[in-house]
């Protein structure tokens, strides 16, 4: 396949993440173990202790314990494709995806669990509306329940093995300050009347940071508790935020955009990119920054943060995201499963 059909299948990719439910029961039925899942299309990487941990469509999830050498795929009792993934340690993690499904491992991904999905999220979301008694929100809250589990969740952030919260379509947003065990609909909490798809979450303390559709930008100082949308310098969308641990803030979107922000959001200075292609991943490395573009390009920033610069590949299909490995070398995820990278690509160096 050429790049213009790589980018094509990059773009459908993209766009079942905000399709309608699927005919076949994904929630009833376990991901299909195969002898090619380990060239499943892959949607995010990351990694679990020493153990690289990859996710990726109809619920695929793929295990490395040599750095990206070889992959086994592990037992995953749903079906939907799965967008994004995080461990908070060596072995507890959460992945997130389609049907409102959110999955939790205790044991660094060889198992799974669901904690939440679409129908139960709609409920949550109702059970709220009405105590609040706001008749907009109670109004779609309740299509929302007759819609079914149709909504993905697109993002996740946890600070620890009890607080996370979850994003997605249509101003999806839930907390949890339990593990997982139970989730809190926050949706009532953000300044967000359209309902606009929420793509990226990100916290660092008790600082939540959300980004989404027409330039939507969230905080929260108070751990999610109330939010205020902030002015940003772009108002098309946003697909991923990342968070410096001097606090310093990133977000990238539609067209290459991308900026950061050292003052917690007030004021953003653009960062200079030479490839104007939409972004879908940025990963902070220590005091790297890597970011993944819609056509699969892998570009590092300078070390003053003031421009990108386009890093070479080996010949392969394109990347949809990228993790270190123990070893530090790069691994990616992409449109063919994942896949080491060269190790002239590295972000120790």
């Amino acid at each position: 396949m050429n790049g213009k059909g790589w980018l094509a299948l990059g773009l459908m990719v993209a766009a079942q993440s905000l399709a309608a439910a699927p005919s076949v029961d994904v929630l009833g039925r376990p991901a299909v173990q195969s002898t090619q899942s380990r060239h499943a299309v892959m949607q995010a990487i990351t990694r679990a202790g020493e153990r690289l941990v990859a996710v990726g469509e109809r619920g695929t999830v793929l295990l490395s314990d040599d750095n990206g050498g070889n992959w086994r795929q592990a037992v995953v009792p749903v079906s939907s494709s799965l967008t994004a993934v995080q461990f908070v340690d060596g072995r507890n993690g959460w992945a997130v995806g389609h049907a409102g499904v959110v999955l939790h491992s205790s044991d660094a991904g060889e198992h799974w669990a669901v904690q939440l999905d679409g129908r139960r999220a709609a409920a949550l979301e109702l059970s709220a509306a009405q105590a609040a008694g706001d008749e907009h929100r109670l109004a779609a809250a309740r299509q929302g329940v007759s819609d079914g589990a149709d909504k993905p969740l697109l993002a996740l952030s946890f600070t620890d093995a009890l607080h996370g919260v979850v994003v997605g379509a249509y101003g999806l947003a839930l907390g949890t300050t339990d593990g997982g065990a139970s989730w809190v609909p926050w949706a009532g909490r953000l300044p967000n009347p359209q309902g606009l798809h929420l793509y990226a979450v990100v916290q660092q303390g008790t600082v939540v940071y959300m980004a989404g559709e027409q330039g939507l930008f969230l905080r929260s100082l108070d751990a999610g508790e109330h939010f205020q949308a902030l002015p940003t310098p772009y108002q098309g969308s946003y697909f991923s935020l990342a968070v410096q641990a001097d606090g310093a803030v990133w977000l990238a979107g539609l067209r290459g955009k991308l900026f950061r922000s050292v003052d917690q959001g007030h004021s953003f200075t653009a960062v200079d990119n030479p490839l104007p292609i939409s972004i879908n991943d940025l990963r902070l490395l220590g005091k790297h920054l890597l970011v993944v573009n819609q056509a699969g390009g892998l570009l590092q920033a300078s070390a003053d943060f003031s421009h990108l610069t386009p890093l070479a590949l080996p010949p392969g299909p394109p990347l949809t995201a990228v993790a270190q490995a123990a070893d530090g070398t790069l691994v990616g995820a992409g449109f063919a499963g994942p896949m080491r990278l060269a190790p002239s690509i590295h972000a120790a160096e």
